[in-house]
């Protein structure tokens, strides 16, 4: 079978829209049309991908395990694309990649203020996959969180950071100043495990609606202000590290450059 990519990135959107209208409006095409390519593709594939309703869509086993191989597959395609391009250009670009509530504007100014000639574009990266731009090509460096792969890349420690326990406002905990993690004992929380969430804002409004609870980093408590959710300090939760990632077979003088200055600029001062 011929892979058709079209199909293929038209499947990403209705999965990481959530339904097909908003994936249509995306796609800037009429949700019937996008609804027979998904079918199609489905007769493609000789399996069911979407479970539907009038509502959203549910992925099935099969769809799961191709949306796993179809973000790395459009990632890959997407990069070699801009490589190429660049080429043919004679441009230097670096790609960053951040994860959720990490900030790396101080940075990139500093870096252009000594690499004009560098073209600098960000990547969010989704909190579920922090060091996957760095393997297909999407990104040259990540300012990550751990825990993550490390596996064939080269980390330099930056900092750490403390985690906050994310609650429904009519939550029973919600109106204590702290908690502990044996307070949090027997609540749903929400990771990767329990309930894969393709967003924060997914993720913000499953706790909102009393779904589960979970732990996030401060940073990002800070980036997602809701009337209708509470943060509060785990006061015996570990902090997390935060590091600049970059693939161990990363060469050249932009990619060096750059970490000089971030390794400066992002490293919190220390009396």
């Amino acid at each position: 079978m011929d892979l058709d990519l079209r199909k293929l990135r038209y499947f990403v959107a209705v999965v990481e829209h959530g339904q097909f209208g908003r994936a249509a409006g995306a796609l800037f095409i009429a949700q019937p049309v996008l609804s027979r390519q998904i079918r199609a593709f489905e007769r493609e594939w000789g399996c069911t991908l979407f479970t539907r309703t009038t509502r959203s869509v549910e992925l099935t086993a099969a769809g799961r395990q191709l949306y796993e191989e179809a973000r790395r597959i459009t990632a890959t395609v997407d990069a070699a694309v801009r490589r190429v391009q660049e080429a043919a250009l004679g441009e230097q670009r670096l790609v960053i990649a951040f994860s959720p509530g990490l900030h790396v504007s101080e940075a990139i100014r500093a870096f252009t203020a000594r690499r004009p000639d560098v073209g600098v574009d960000v990547l969010p990266l989704r909190w579920w996959e922090q060091d996957a731009p760095l393997r297909d090509g999407r990104a040259h460096v990540g300012y990550l969180r751990r825990p993550f792969d490390d596996a064939g890349l080269r980390t330099i420690p930056i900092g750490h950071e403390t985690k906050v326990a994310c609650l429904p406002v009519t939550h029973p905990l919600a109106g204590r100043p702290s908690l502990t993690t044996a307070d949090l004992d027997g609540e749903p929380i929400l990771d990767a495990r329990a309930r894969r969430t393709y967003t924060l804002d997914e993720k913000f409004e499953l706790i909102a609606s009393g779904q589960g609870i979970a732990l996030v980093p401060l940073s990002v408590a800070g980036s997602y202000s809701r009337p209708d959710l509470v943060y509060r300090p785990v006061t015996d939760y570990p902090p997390v590290e935060t590091c600049l990632a970059v693939p161990e077979d990363s060469r050249g003088d932009v990619v060096r450059d750059f970490l000089d200055i971030a390794v400066a600029t992002l490293r919190p001062l220390t009396p």
